[in-house]
């Protein structure tokens, strides 16, 4: 039976967040108050959001966890959690190898 350490899953967790905290800051830029907004979110809008939806799930997950070690929340309840913070950063990773694959197609067409 292997040894889990619920410390290092949860700094393992932190470490995620902060990483994509980090992209967040990264990919917000000012927009100049003469440019044109459209009429819907813009891509860059939505991908942010699937960010911070994943940086929530993860921080709820962190929350749950410290929860249950400190006998307050059910292992049912920390599992949900991290599952769905999971899901979360793997619908995060797919979009980003989606536009990576886009980006890299677009560089291949011809002029």
């Amino acid at each position: 039976m292997s040894n889990i350490s619920y410390v290092n899953a949860t700094n393992a967790y932190r470490d995620a967040l902060r990483t994509a905290e980090r992209i967040l800051e990264q990919t917000r830029i000012p927009q100049a108050p003469e440019a044109k907004q459209a009429t819907g979110p813009s891509f860059l809008d939505m991908v942010g959001g699937a960010l911070e939806s994943a940086a929530d799930s993860g921080y709820k997950s962190e929350f749950m966890a410290t929860q249950m070690l400190k006998g307050k929340a059910d292992l049912t309840d920390v599992v949900t959690a991290v599952a769905n913070a999971e899901t979360a950063l793997n619908t995060v990773v797919t979009i980003r190898d989606r536009v990576i694959n886009a980006y890299q197609d677009i560089i291949k067409m011809p002029i």
